[in-house]
């Protein structure tokens, strides 16, 4: 089945329907056929953003919990890969979401990205390998 790493934006944009890119989101998620994976970092971003609304937070939660997207523990050892990146990447910067999505990458061999986010197209991984922002071709 088809794997794609979700990112806090287009997350945020899909329950906050006065973002610009909420259509494109909604409409994209509609038509996709497989499992979308994120981190809890990614999760407390996007409850933060919709923090000044408790039913888009809520909304948001109850489609968590139903399957849109499905959450990924970090490994052995992530704390220590995201303080990597994050040096390495220090211009910048990375923030922990954002490294978690690597350390993701990293553990689950995903490459396909949902993401706003142009540092995703600087980011590489250890074997160089980079990410495949899919609504760069939407």
């Amino acid at each position: 089945m088809l794997k794609t790493i979700a990112d806090s934006g287009p997350l945020i944009a899909l329950f906050e329907p006065a973002e610009r890119n909420h259509v494109r989101v909604r409409s994209f998620i509609e038509g996709y056929d497989g499992i979308l994976l994120t981190t809890w970092p990614v999760l407390t971003e996007v409850g933060h953003m919709l923090g000044h609304s408790v039913d888009r937070q809520l909304a948001f939660l109850q489609w968590v919990e139903r399957g849109g997207v499905e959450v990924t523990a970090p490994g052995a050892g992530a704390v220590s890969l995201i303080r990597q990146f994050s040096e390495k990447y220090r211009d910048l910067p990375m923030d922990v979401a954002d490294g978690s999505l690597i350390v993701l990458a990293l553990e689950s061999g995903v490459r396909d990205i949902l993401t706003f986010d142009r540092d995703f197209d600087v980011y590489r991984l250890p074997d160089r390998s980079r990410f495949n922002n899919i609504l760069a071709s939407s």
